[in-house]
């Protein structure tokens, strides 16, 4: 069977020797010394101010949004996973659907500014399939309407834009290390800010609003993450930059294969992009043929996925926008196999299935 995706799991000595410092200290949770030395080398490595590693990538984006006190409406993406819009309306906000760009799948700036009213408050917006937004004139919009702007990075772990982190645009950009993400920690996510208050504000807001054990900053929730997950992280961060150079190997593979000669396209990468390839979308001219494609590989044992599928302006629990280009694509787009382990030889199957 191949997946649209396999966990990473590192030598297993090297996840059991963390295991026996946490074994050592009998300290499992509660901002131990493994969650400080991830968020430390994180920060580091990613070339962002600070970095709060939190329990999951949804309450990193709910933390978020509590933490800017954005009421009211907030303008978004219809093209992103489900956590984007239901954080939106868990915080007791109104999301506002902003039609996509058709070639980076990436909300549409042009349109962002005639969807503001008067009780708009901030943007979150997602670099879908870790393709940069136009984080340029989303901060122009910003600045001149006095917005505050999220940027929902769950796939953006490594990707530099213009030489630097595109986690340091915005106010704050958050992150999924999920197991099915090319850097996890089995069940995780992180938070960058550019401005120290903030991130103060976002550190006591994830551990009950604790201010020293007897003192409370303000409200908060438990988005603490345990050593043992801290620990997973530790072990994989080694091994980023070849995960990466094994995805961007099978992504060009799969280019050669399916872009020459076909009517397949997938979303453009912007110039001055340091990529991570953390997804291979491809897209079909029509629903029907990918759902031709998507029956055949399914009856060879293979599974892709439809992210993201479908549009989330369509949503039950959200106001009806009208988003043509983000409802096209959603039927249209398939995410192929892609991970570590994935042969070479497999890539080649899943191509010449695909292009019977």
């Amino acid at each position: 069977m191949i997946n649209v995706t396999k966990t990473y799991l590192p030598p297993l000595e090297e996840y059991q020797n963390y295991l026996k410092k946490i074994w050592d200290s009998a300290w499992l949770t509660n901002r131990g010394e493994l969650v400080k030395e991830l968020e430390q080398k994180l920060t580091s490595f990613l070339g962002v101010p600070n970095l709060l590693f939190v329990n999951n990538g949804t309450i990193a984006l709910q933390i978020a949004i509590k933490a800017l006190d954005l009421k009211g409406e907030i303008i978004t993406t219809p093209f992103s996973y489900v956590a984007t819009t239901s954080s939106i309306v868990w915080e007791g906000c109104e999301p506002i659907f902003v039609d996509i760009e058709k070639n980076t799948l990436c909300i549409d700036a042009d349109l962002i500014e005639n969807a503001i009213t008067e009780k708009t408050t901030g943007i979150l917006a997602t670099h879908v399939y870790g393709i940069p937004c136009d984080v340029e004139k989303i901060e122009k919009i910003a600045q001149k309407h006095n917005l505050k702007v999220i940027y929902d990075a769950a796939h953006c772990f490594g990707v530099k834009y213009k030489g630097q982190s595109l986690l340091n645009y915005g106010d704050i950009s958050t992150l999924s290390f999920h197991a099915t993400k090319l850097f996890h920690t089995g069940e995780g996510g992180g938070i960058v800010a550019n401005n120290k208050e903030v991130f103060d504000k976002l550190f006591y807001m994830h551990n009950f609003g604790h201010n020293g054990p007897e003192d409370f900053f303000g409200v908060g929730i438990n988005g603490k993450s345990s050593e043992l997950h801290a620990a997973m992280g530790l072990s994989i961060l080694p091994y980023i930059q070849q995960i990466v150079a094994k995805r961007k190997e099978i992504s060009l593979l799969y280019d050669e294969l399916l872009l020459k000669n076909t009517s397949l396209r997938c979303p453009k990468l912007p110039k001055q992009i340091e990529y991570n390839y953390p997804y291979y979308p491809i897209l079909f001219d029509s629903e029907e043929k990918l759902l031709d494609v998507q029956k055949r590989l399914n009856d060879n044992n293979i599974f892709p996925r439809r992210y993201f599928y479908p549009s989330l302006n369509t949503l039950k629990y959200t106001k009806s926008f009208s988003c043509p280009v983000s409802e096209n694509i959603s039927t249209r787009v398939l995410c192929l196999p892609l991970y570590y382990d994935l042969d070479l030889s497999d890539v080649e199957k899943i191509g010449k299935l695909i292009i019977l």
